[in-house]
């Protein structure tokens, strides 16, 4: 039997507290720690009978006791059999606990997986949502929890990795070049709570980029001065066109043209490469581009999306706004609580 427990003492009413585990699951969720871990979803608000997911977890809500307490029982089938229940208990007018517990029997390879790895995750995922819900609430956390390197390790190879994908039909690409020469689209799939404008994403790829990605371009600024081709420079990611949904960037040079489109759709982040070649030293340049081409984007596209979702010292200013919004520590009760 696995028995894992984790608590946190906020300086909160209860009352604050209890409301927000009325919505986990749901499209108003401000408990789940989104977008760094995939996403709980119940097929209806919490209520007996109500199932969900999240990581491919089944379970449905077997007891809810409004404002205090919600216990899921793992679905049969699955390598793991008990609950996991979230409760809040107040120890005075203005102090409350927020507790998790599980309680659960392994078979089959979790029994290994547990101590291995998926305890280190689990337990970095708790902690990061009682993190949360100080932060939504107004009252800290003065110590963000920060995942250890071997979490950081495990979630690097669970995490989405840009692929591959059609190129999209959108305005901004349509009017990007006058002829098209070369054109591929990679895409990363993205958790709710990612941001959804489209310059920060951009901004994420082409300004903060991996360092062996840092290194090409530096290579590449000082090869293609030998050969008669201007060098780019961080002029060349500028943005020359915008929508609510899209970015576009690039320059225009004597050898091609070049645009790159950032798209942000609900479900996922897509970046597009359309290209313009002028003359002989332009096909000549690209084709040796084109080599290497697919792996700087995909790499760059990856670790944006890492960037993004991963919790920092500056997770509650990322929830700050909607403490700020409800009050807390304001007023005698958040007001977008009831």
């Amino acid at each position: 039997m696995v028995r894992n427990v984790h608590e946190r003492l906020l300086a909160v009413p209860a009352s604050w507290l209890g409301p927000l585990l009325d919505r986990l699951g749901g499209p108003d969720d401000l408990l789940w720690p989104a977008p760094a871990w995939a996403p709980m979803v119940l097929d209806g608000p919490v209520a007996p009978g109500v199932s969900g997911s999240h990581s491919g977890i089944r379970y449905r809500v077997t007891d809810h006791r409004p404002q205090r307490s919600v216990t899921f029982t793992l679905e049969p089938g699955q390598q793991w059999h008990g609950t996991h229940t979230f409760s809040v208990h107040p120890t005075g007018p203005t102090r409350a606990v927020l507790r998790h517990e599980a309680d659960a029997r392994l078979t089959g390879a979790l029994r290994l997986m547990w101590p291995v790895a998926v305890r280190w995750l689990h337990d970095a995922l708790v902690e990061d949502l009682l993190d949360r819900a100080e932060a939504v609430l107004g009252c800290g956390p003065a110590r963000p929890a920060r995942w250890s390197p071997w979490v950081r390790l495990l979630r690097r190879r669970v995490l989405p990795r840009a692929r591959a994908t059609a190129v999209p039909d959108t305005p901004l690409l349509a009017a990007a070049l006058p002829r098209v020469d070369f054109a591929d689209a990679y895409a990363v799939r993205v958790f709710p709570g990612a941001p959804t404008d489209p310059q920060v994403w951009a901004d994420a790829i082409f300004r903060d980029p991996p360092r062996w990605v840092v290194g090409l371009m530096v290579l590449r600024e000082v090869a293609v001065g030998l050969v008669g081709i201007a060098r780019g420079g961080r002029s060349s990611f500028d943005t020359v066109a915008r929508t609510d949904e899209e970015v576009l960037l690039g320059t225009d040079e004597r050898h091609l043209d070049f645009r790159a489109s950032v798209r942000r759709e609900p479900q996922r982040v897509v970046l597009t490469t359309v290209v313009r070649l002028h003359n002989r030293r332009g096909r000549g340049y690209f084709a040796l581009v084109r080599r290497v081409h697919p792996a700087i984007v995909r790499g760059m596209l990856s670790r944006a999306a890492r960037r993004l979702s991963a919790p920092a010292s500056g997770f509650c200013n990322a929830v700050g706004s909607e403490g700020a919004r409800m009050g807390a520590g304001q007023h005698s009760h958040p007001v977008d609580l009831q």
